[in-house]
């Protein structure tokens, strides 16, 4: 009797420790879960997924997913090759470059901005490039205005000539192609001229205002 005895109460100690652990299993089984991931990533057109990532996949551009909740957990880019390391490598320096260049030509602006003691005195500084830029345009534009109205002359002739059913020479021809070359050549540089001079309007206005700026000083009110 005492031994049957004994054997329930080691079975009844067994079957409690068993109903015990058995949250703590599910517990630590629902965590794993929570943890596994789902990687998804498209292979000759096709769309892929699995719960392990094949070596063939590492390089893969790829969507991970929570597999117990479904949501998108990262985002991962394909891997660069040489080339495109090299490349993004070059990118990555010259935008270091131009931003520590930037950042000279700030401190630079500031140190030159502060030394002028008034807008007055900082407008004179600009003078000289107005000047030149816009005597260059005054000279395009007559040039354009000579050039045109010297090649209406010749056009004029040669097509007097064919009126009167004789040939155009071969000299008036080629000189009327050439002065046509100037003009288109004339051209662009006057709408050259009057681009820079526009940026440069632009560029004083800039400086003007960081200079009131730096200065703590309000706009010039407006002449007139």
């Amino acid at each position: 009797m005492t031994s049957h005895h004994t054997r329930l109460a080691v079975l009844g100690i067994a079957l409690a420790t068993a109903v015990a652990a058995t949250p703590a299993l599910a517990q630590k089984s629902g965590q794993a879960a929570s943890k596994k991931t789902l990687y998804c990533w498209d292979h000759n057109g096709q769309r892929i997924c699995s719960d392990t990532l094949p070596p063939e996949a590492v390089n893969q551009a790829r969507d991970e997913f929570n597999a117990r909740s479904g949501l998108r957990s990262a985002e991962v880019e394909r891997a660069l090759n040489a080339d495109e390391r090299a490349a993004a490598a070059a990118t990555e320096a010259q935008r270091k470059a131009d931003e520590a260049a930037e950042q000279t030509r700030k401190r630079t602006d500031q140190a030159m901005l502060l030394s002028f003691q008034s807008e007055d005195e900082l407008r004179r500084v600009f003078n000289e490039r107005i000047g030149i830029i816009d005597n260059n345009i005054h000279t395009a534009r007559y040039n354009v205005t000579s050039l045109r109205e010297g090649l209406v002359s010749q056009l004029r002739s040669a097509g007097d000539r064919e009126l009167g059913g004789q040939k155009v020479a071969d000299k008036l021809a080629g000189e009327i192609q050439q002065r046509h070359r100037e003009l288109l050549w004339q051209q662009r540089l006057q709408a050259s001229f009057e681009r820079q001079r526009a940026e440069l309007d632009g560029e004083i206005e800039d400086i003007l205002q960081r200079y009131r700026a730096m200065k703590g000083t309000p706009a010039a009110p407006p002449a007139g």
